[in-house]
């Protein structure tokens, strides 16, 4: 486990180590996490199902994974057939109840199936491109590190890019697994040690934040943006006289003075299979007045669906709001999509979308509202983020305009940015990158290096 440091450390400059990092093309949350840590590659993020990484008989089985895991995302908000093959397939991915406390070791029906893929080949490929150039190997998707563990490969890290997970993230025989995990919060943390995870291959890291949204180690580019972002939430001057003091304290005078160079920025974000887009055309009825008198800036993320970008364009249109009032975040490549998101996420003070890994930008101070989850994790994402009082769960987008009106005016918004930029890990990228270069990592009790 980390070694434990009561103060800070000192912050000075390090070299970034190399490591393999490994990924999947299914949704967005896989590769956001791998995006984050790409800069650790030798080559670029490998992705497994892809030519460099599988055989053709192994392309096609990735492939209907991938292509069964989105649809059935989207078929939920289809009635009657959608949402009774989502719950079937939700019920494979099941996560039970934390409580009561048991030993939840026993490998379950998904574990032993990818085991079984896994002793008939699957991965070889991927693991003959890995030992070419022995390096730790970092994956944001659990099965590429079951097979990296089946094949003994040393130095293995497993990135857990949900609150609580699914017992097919760890070996059939866990105890004897030799994959070391980055959890991104304490209850990821817990769910590992249940499923037979010894302490010593857990790290409780974070979630890996991008750097363009920290700085360098002493996050001078979050305490900047935040400094201006909680400015922008407290228009009541609710939320300033109890917290004021430490605010300032935290991201020092200069930062917090407010500059109000730009709107309040609420953006709605579509996950990665495009499930509940059309949320995003009831926030900009129920704001259209608001938008048309620069009250506020609404954007639209599409991801990397042209159907959703085309969707959302006639739906601004048939509301009369002018083209490029509300801005459309969208790109073909996800790469480009992730560079994008990130710079808006600089400038945005709220954001609206699934209970997903965004769940974790919670530690940037960026309160979020969030829709119905969709999947068992993301119930668990929900769970994390009300108990550590960094999200709301929506009301009616109808009528965004009263009650988001009341939350801003109250200082709600502004507590819950508060409650995750203190609570929230934004430390994981530099934490991960401590233990590729150091073998383990210093515990800290600031919660700007945590």
């Amino acid at each position: 486990m980390a070694k434990k440091k009561s103060k800070s450390a000192s912050s000075g400059k390090s070299t970034a180590p190399q490591a393999w990092v490994v990924s999947v093309r299914m949704g967005l949350g896989h590769q956001r996490a791998s995006y984050a840590l790409r800069y650790l590659c030798p080559e670029n993020v490998l992705n497994v199902g892809e030519i460099a990484t599988s055989s053709p008989e192994e392309m096609k089985l990735w492939t209907k994974l991938t292509s069964s895991y989105e649809a059935i995302s989207r078929l939920k908000s289809v009635p009657l057939i959608g949402q009774g093959l989502f719950n079937l397939y939700n019920r494979i991915l099941y996560i039970p109840p934390f409580y009561p406390l048991r030993d939840l070791s026993e490998p379950n029906l998904q574990s032993r199936i990818i085991r079984r893929y896994i002793e008939k080949g699957l991965g070889k490929k991927l693991m003959e491109k890995i030992t070419s150039q022995p390096l730790p190997m970092i994956s944001t998707y659990p099965v590429p590190a079951l097979i990296a563990d089946y094949y003994g490969h040393r130095r293995n890290y497993c990135v857990v890019t949900d609150a609580e997970i699914n017992r097919a993230w760890v070996p059939v025989d866990a105890a004897a697994g030799k994959t070391y995990y980055f959890a991104p919060c304490s209850r990821a943390m817990l769910r590992l040690r249940e499923y037979g995870v010894r302490d010593e291959q857990i790290y409780l890291t974070g979630f890996p934040l991008p750097k363009s949204l920290l700085g360098s180690e002493r996050l001078e580019v979050l305490l900047a943006d935040y400094g201006q972002r909680i400015n922008y939430l407290d228009p009541g001057d609710q939320f300033w006289p109890l917290h004021g003091n430490n605010v300032e304290h935290f991201l020092g005078r200069a930062n917090v003075r407010f500059r109000k160079k730009r709107l309040l920025t609420l953006v709605y974000a579509v996950g990665g299979a495009g499930a509940l887009w059309e949320i995003g055309l009831h926030i900009a009825k129920s704001l259209r007045a608001k938008i048309l008198k620069k009250e506020l800036r609404l954007v639209l993320v599409c991801g990397v669906r042209k159907e959703i970008r085309d969707n959302f364009a006639r739906g601004l249109k048939d509301l009369k709001i002018p083209a490029g009032l509300v801005p459309l975040v969208y790109a073909e490549d996800k790469d480009d999509y992730f560079e994008r998101f990130n710079q808006l996420m600089r400038v945005t003070d709220v954001l609206w979308t699934k209970p997903s890994e965004l769940v974790f930008y919670s530690g940037l101070g960026i309160p979020i509202i969030m829709t119905e989850p969709v999947g068992s994790q993301e119930s668990y994402n929900r769970k994390w983020l009300l108990e550590v009082q960094a999200g709301i769960e929506q009301e009616d987008p109808a009528y965004t305009d009263e009650w988001f009106g009341d939350l801003l005016k109250l200082g709600r918004l502004a507590e819950c940015s508060w409650d995750g930029f203190l609570k929230a890990r934004k430390y994981g990228t530099y934490k991960m990158e401590e233990i590729m270069r150091t073998g383990t990592m210093i515990r800290e009790s600031s919660p700007l290096r945590r």
